[in-house]
């Protein structure tokens, strides 16, 4: 089944033949498996690496008809119906002024030590505490996108790559952080995949240094 995804990426056995919109490269996968001898197709979201599976039945229209049930291109929110800046009959306007910010009061318990550390930072205690839970949410945030990357990085190593050599070290090193490493480990790899690869797991490096 074709998820909701902005792109993907298909090989022919360890050649990438396309890489774009789910129906651009449909139409190029289609085209690959009707000729004859080709090698195994794979199918591959780009931001998870989960596997794509195209009906190929019938032409290359029948393909097209039946993915535009799956809309990957729709652009994100366009199904609630309402644009950006548009205001539905009995709906607010905002006025001018300072925007609101929606501050919510409700008892937060602390030990003295901590009320004092609070009361001493600039703004007081409630801008403090707002600052270091905007600082969490964005720790929690870059983990998880690097969990992610790791994630989709490993998921495509395995399903097209684990039989490549040094495949257990590249993972290793993708584990460990240690980009220098997995460059060594997929060195030599097919060129297509090695640059997929890279490119999956440069996200997780990226963020986590």
């Amino acid at each position: 089944m074709v998820t909701h995804t902005a792109t993907c990426t298909a090989f022919e056995g360890v050649r990438r033949i396309a890489s774009g919109r789910f129906k651009d490269v449909a139409v190029a996968v289609k085209r690959a498996h009707d000729r004859a001898g080709g090698e195994p197709i794979l199918v591959f979201e780009d931001a998870t690496s989960r596997p794509v599976e195209f009906d190929l039945r019938g032409s290359v229209d029948d393909v097209l008809a039946r993915l535009a049930g799956h809309d990957a291109d729709a652009v994100p929110g366009a199904a609630t119906g309402v644009a950006d800046g548009d205001h539905s009959q009995g709906q607010p306007t905002r006025g001018r002024g300072r925007p609101r910010l929606g501050v919510i009061a409700r008892e937060v318990t602390l030990l003295p030590r901590h009320w004092e550390w609070l009361n001493g930072q600039p703004g007081g205690a409630s801008v403090a505490l707002r600052k270091l839970v905007e600082a969490a949410r964005l720790v929690g945030s870059d983990n998880e996108r690097v969990r992610r990357a790791r994630e989709a990085a490993d998921r495509f190593m395995t399903a097209i790559g684990g039989n490549l050599p040094d495949y257990e070290e590249a993972t290793r090193a993708l584990y460990a952080n240690n980009r220098t490493r997995f460059e060594r480990m997929t060195d030599g790899w097919p060129a297509d995949i090695r640059a997929h690869a890279r490119k999956l797991a440069a996200a997780a490096f990226c963020e986590a240094a």
